[in-house]
């Protein structure tokens, strides 16, 4: 049973007894939630324990910084109808729950998800289906919230059936921690009714650390690989729980071993309560540096940074050439070396 108040967390060995106030005060401002598949992921002898980082709260959630907003990437400056947020031209994200399997500690959206919080009605997905048919610049459709995979296939196919109806919409994709988070319900009904005829789905999957990708997490992305759904990959760069070369490089060549392409890498963004996740960009870049000299071409995310306010998202990345009027360009190669180019 998934575990959703502090005081089954303290049961459970997850927590401390004597930090059950502090958790509380949490949970009464940010959504829990641990399923039973990433419970049992948990290390209970290892304070720092990079999955139990990941989803059991923390005091330090209670201390917001001055720079940390509520709409940290700017979702509401680009929501022309409820459910859609419009911020590059040729695709949307339509925000159908605002419920989760599991709720993350560093989520950018935690102040918008969890039990009680306003979802979509069914006169609003029809005002948000509505402004996706009557905009025609818009090729894909990303299902997010939330989390879509939560719905019952029937649902799902449902939605996806009405956007499939919408001509110009060629790409469907969804964001989703489910097969980390519940593997056993990606069902061949759940994976039926991601697929559209004549559209194109892909499945972005959200996992921080390699020991996410559990056997039976692997069994659930190979039920949607083999029905023909290309995955990437999203992960955030995380203080604590992936920040070192090391254990990056062996997440990102797991992907690629699932058959998941390594998307993008996240620099953490300016979420309430989450300063004690993030790193700085200088560090992100560093292991950046480190992935290009030790791992395959197929297993290098693109680190990226969500800018704050709504303008959206741009590749920090380190960079490798300068541009010199005398020697025409110098390159650095992964050994640190610089070399000229002419």
């Amino acid at each position: 049973m998934t575990m959703r108040l502090p005081s089954e967390l303290v049961t459970a060995g997850l927590a401390p007894a004597d930090k059950l106030a502090d958790l509380a005060r949490v949970a009464e401002r940010y959504a829990v939630a641990i399923t039973p598949a990433l419970a049992d992921l948990i290390d209970r002898d290892d304070p720092n324990d990079p999955i139990a980082r990941q989803f059991v709260p923390s005091g330090a959630e209670l201390v917001t910084m001055p720079d940390e907003r509520a709409d940290p990437i700017g979702d509401d400056a680009h929501s022309p109808v409820e459910g859609i947020v419009h911020r590059y031209p040729d695709r949307v994200l339509l925000k159908l729950v605002n419920v989760c399997a599991v709720y993350c500690r560093f989520c950018f959206r935690r102040e918008m998800v969890g039990p009680g919080k306003k979802m979509l009605s069914p006169d609003q997905l029809d005002a948000a289906l509505d402004y996706i048919a009557r905009t025609p610049q818009i090729w894909e459709v990303i299902l997010t919230g939330g989390d879509p995979l939560v719905l019952s296939a029937r649902r799902l196919g449902e939605v996806i059936r009405r956007i499939a109806a919408i001509e110009h919409v060629r790409i469907i994709r969804f964001h989703t921690r489910v097969p980390v988070a519940a593997p056993e319900t990606i069902t061949p009904a759940l994976v039926r009714a991601m697929k559209a005829p004549g559209k194109t789905t892909y499945v972005a999957l959200h996992a921080n650390h390699p020991r996410e990708l559990t056997p039976q997490v692997r069994e659930a992305v190979a039920r949607i690989v083999d029905a023909g759904i290309p995955m990437v990959s999203q992960s955030v760069l995380l203080k604590g729980v992936n920040d070192s070369a090391e254990t990056l490089s062996e997440l990102m060549r797991a992907f690629v071993e699932c058959r998941i392409k390594p998307y993008y890498l996240h620099h953490g963004d300016l979420a309430p309560g989450t300063s004690h996740f993030r790193t700085s960009i200088e560090e992100g870049q560093s292991l950046m540096r480190a992935l290009r000299g030790r791992v395959s071409g197929l297993a290098q995310p693109t680190y990226v940074l969500d800018i704050p306010g709504g303008h959206g998202k741009v590749p920090v990345g380190p960079g490798y050439i300068d541009m010199c009027a005398e020697a025409g360009a110098v390159v650095e190669d992964i050994n640190g070396v610089k070399r000229d180019y002419a």
